[in-house]
C-alpha cells in the first residue's frame, strides 16, 4: 500500500474522499509536483493550514459559546416577554377593574353630591324655621319681660288655705251654780272639727291657726218655776270678756222654752281659746235639753259653729 511523502496517507485513506483510482493517483501527482517544486512552501501552506484549523475550531468553540449565550439570552428575552406580556394583561385587566371601580366612584361621588344638595336645602330650610322660632322666641321674652315687669309692681298672689272650722253641742241640761255669777257654757260631743278642737276644761274652744273666726251658737232656754227670768250671754278669749258682747233675755213663766241665737266676729292667734259664759238672777232658768221623739231629733242645750272661711283664701 503506497503513501504520500507529505500527505502521510495510504491510498486506501485517499479513496474514503476520491471518486477513483486516477483522481487518487493525479491527488499523488500534485502532491509529488508540489514537493519537487516547493517543499517549503508546502510546508509553510501545512503550518498555515494547520494554524487556519486550529483558529476555526476555537472560533466554532466560540461560536457555539455565543450560540449557547445567545439561546440563553433568547429564553430569558423569551420569559421576560411572557411576563411582560403576562403583565400588560393583568395591566388590562386591573386597567378594566380600575375603570369599573372609577365609574362606582364617580356615582358614589354623584349620588353623595345629590345628599349633599339635597341635606344643604334642608338645612337652609331649617335654617329660616330656627330664625323664625328664635324671632317668636325674642317676642315671647319680651311679653314675659313685660309680664315680670307688671307682676313686680302687682300685689303679691293670695294664697288658698283651707278653712278651720268645728261643730259643737252639749246634751246635758246646764244650770247655774249661783245667780249672777258667770258660769262656762260646756260640750259634750264634737260633730265635726278641723282646726278648730275642744280643750280643758270642755268650755274652751281653741283654734290652732291666726285667722277671723266666725263664732254662732244657739241656747234652748227653759224656766222651770213661774215668775219672771233673766238670762245673759257672753264670750270670753283667753279668760277676758269680750267688750260690748253681752246679750240678754227675759223669760217668764214655768216650761216658757226660748232660742237664743247670737254670732260674732273674732280676730285669733293660733292657740288662743274662747269660751261662752252665762249667768241667770234666777237658778231656775236654765239651758235645757229635750229627747228625741217620733218626729224630731234631739234638742242640745246648746249648739255651737266655728269657721275662718272669710280669710281662706289670702
Amino acid at each position: 500500500m503506497a503513501t504520500s511523502s507529505r500527505l502521510n496517507l495510504t491510498r486506501d485513506q485517499l479513496a474514503t474522499f476520491l471518486k477513483d483510482h486516477e483522481q487518487i493517483r493525479q491527488f499523488e501527482k500534485l502532491f509529488s509536483t508540489v514537493d519537487a517544486i516547493a517543499p517549503d512552501f508546502v510546508n509553510e501552506v501545512f503550518t498555515l493550514a494547520a494554524n487556519a484549523d486550529a483558529k476555526a475550531i476555537q472560533a466554532l468553540g466560540q461560536i457555539a459559546e455565543f450560540a449557547q449565550a445567545a439561546a440563553v439570552c433568547c429564553a430569558v428575552a423569551d420569559r421576560k416577554a411572557t411576563e411582560a406580556l403576562d403583565t400588560l394583561e393583568a395591566l388590562k385587566q386591573d386597567g378594566a377593574a380600575v375603570n369599573a371601580l372609577v365609574d362606582n366612584r364617580a356615582m358614589q361621588a354623584l349620588q353623595m353630591a345629590t345628599e349633599a344638595q339635597q341635606t344643604a336645602q334642608a338645612a337652609t330650610m331649617e335654617v329660616s324655621a330656627v330664625s323664625a322660632r328664635a324671632t317668636q322666641a325674642l317676642d315671647d321674652l319680651a311679653k314675659l319681660t313685660d309680664a315680670v315687669a307688671l307682676l313686680a309692681t302687682a300685689p303679691p298672689p293670695r294664697e288658698f288655705k283651707r278653712a278651720r272650722y268645728g261643730q259643737f253641742l252639749d246634751t246635758t241640761t246646764q244650770v247655774a251654780a249661783a245667780i249672777n255669777t258667770p258660769t262656762a257654757v260646756t260640750y259634750n260631743a264634737t260633730d265635726v272639727s278641723y282646726g278648730v278642737f275642744l280643750g280643758t276644761p270642755s268650755s274652751r274652744v281653741y283654734v290652732d291657726e291666726q285667722g277671723v273666726y266666725n263664732f254662732l251658737f244657739s241656747i234652748q232656754l227653759d224656766k222651770t218655776s213661774g215668775g219672771t227670768g233673766i238670762f245673759w250671754v257672753w264670750p270670753r278669749i283667753n279668760g277676758t270678756d269680750v267688750p260690748n258682747s253681752n246679750s240678754q233675755v227675759q223669760i217668764q213663766g214655768n216650761n216658757a222654752e226660748q232660742l237664743v241665737t247670737v254670732g260674732y266676729f273674732f280676730e285669733l292667734n293660733a292657740g288662743d281659746y274662747v269660751e261662752i259664759m252665762f249667768a241667770v238672777n234666777d237658778t231656775t232658768v236654765q239651758m235645757d235639753t229635750f229627747p228625741a221623739t217620733a218626729f224630731y231629733p234631739a234638742i242640745p242645750s246648746i249648739i255651737l259653729t266655728v269657721s275662718n272661711n272669710i280669710q281662706g283664701v289670702r
